[in-house]
């Protein structure tokens, strides 16, 4: 293999860079429009899709268990969530997310979140490029 071969390791890592060191403006802009902070936002996300118990939830927003009923404490507070029993385990609680929590969440996603300068500066041809590559390994 030769010397200049990228290693996907590396290719990943700066492409997970360029997207997390990007995405603050992006954050802030989205915690300001709706007034929850992004670990909010990002809690009402992962219930999109249907419900969770608080160790799902916890789980899948890559926080700890207390930090997630926290979350979902002052989430179902402000009516962005619901706790109900679950049907299938009566000692356990799903969390729902609300009609409320729907609307909160839409306002954030809809909060604009433009390219960083990096990558606006590309000329077409390469955008085209990366834009070709992203859609072969977009899942």
């Amino acid at each position: 293999m030769p010397d200049d071969a990228p290693n996907p390791d590396e290719v990943w890592a700066m492409l997970t860079r360029l997207v997390m060191y990007s995405r603050d403006p992006w954050r802030r802009a989205a915690s300001e429009r709706t007034g929850l902070s992004f670990g909010r936002i990002r809690v009402l996300r992962r219930l999109r899709n249907g419900p969770m118990t608080v160790k799902e939830l916890a789980y899948a927003a890559a926080i700890d268990a207390p930090a997630a009923t926290v979350a979902v404490n002052q989430l179902e507070e402000l009516g962005y969530v619901v706790r109900e029993v679950d049907p299938t385990n009566r000692r356990q609680k799903l969390v729902s997310i609300t009609m409320a929590g729907r609307a909160v969440l839409a306002q954030a996603l809809a909060t604009p979140d433009p390219a960083p300068d990096s990558v606006a500066a590309l000329p077409p041809d390469d955008l085209r490029t990366l834009r070709d590559i992203l859609s072969k390994i977009e899942h």
